[in-house]
């Protein structure tokens, strides 16, 4: 794993060094807004400490679709990949997702000059990409399905052929956005993961990943057709 410390902003210059740049091989798989989730009381988890208290609600506990996701623990997620929202450094009109992958940040562009932004995990050396994509369609509680080309790196997976059912130990996590290039499927996706202590981390089979406590808020946030944009260009 690379696990690096993130610059603070992203600027123009990086993302023009990353727009030239298309998908590579398409090998990855990734290890409504309807009813919101709602917050449940109780223990947010351990290593709270001094940590801001709109983080302990942001982060604590939720239902959702069935599902209890646990409250994570603060002392596994270093405080600046917790969602914040902060100026758009990124060139992007409103509405664009931007991932930062040098960095571990998604952006996703809001009007006014700002951005949501999110820390991610992203893919090991080798299962990276970079270029443009759009989210062609989102799915709640997603399945999980390998491709013949992980099973055969990892024949372990062979049981998940046809797919591994949603759930809280499935690697999609709560939410997946889907990315098209070109109208192919680049088999890359923007999940959740049960692991939120990667994030930061290149860890993933080329896919990016969120805490589900931030893929359901980008979720809720994205509608289909929003373009997306992935560098790889290293910040100075």
């Amino acid at each position: 794993m690379n696990d690096q410390t993130p610059a603070r902003g992203l600027t123009r210059r990086h993302i023009l060094m990353g727009l030239g740049l298309l998908a590579t091989t398409a090998m990855a798989g990734c290890t409504g807004a309807g009813s919101r989730a709602r917050i449940l009381e109780g223990r947010v988890g351990s290593g709270t400490g001094s940590v801001d208290p709109s983080y302990l609600s942001m982060y604590g506990p939720i239902e959702d679709g069935g599902y209890l996701i646990p409250g994570i623990d603060f002392k596994l997620v270093d405080p600046m990949f917790f969602r914040q929202e902060v100026a758009n450094m990124t060139g992007e009109a409103p509405g664009t997702m931007v991932i930062d992958t040098a960095n571990r940040f998604a952006y996703f562009t809001q009007p006014d000059g700002r951005a949501m932004r999110y820390g991610v995990g992203i893919g090991r050396d080798g299962f990276s990409w970079s270029g443009r994509a759009v989210v062609r369609y989102k799915r709640k509680w997603p399945t999980w399905t390998p491709p013949s080309e992980m099973i055969a790196r990892q024949p372990e997976l062979e049981v998940y052929r046809t797919g591994m059912e949603p759930g809280l130990k499935n690697p999609l996590g709560a939410r997946a956005l889907y990315l098209f290039q070109n109208g192919e499927d680049t088999l890359y996706r923007l999940h959740g993961t049960p692991e939120y202590w990667t994030i930061g981390k290149a860890v993933s089979s080329g896919c990016v990943r969120f805490m589900n406590h931030d893929i359901i808020d980008l979720y809720n946030r994205v509608p289909d057709g929003t373009p997306v944009v992935v560098i790889q260009s290293g910040m100075v």
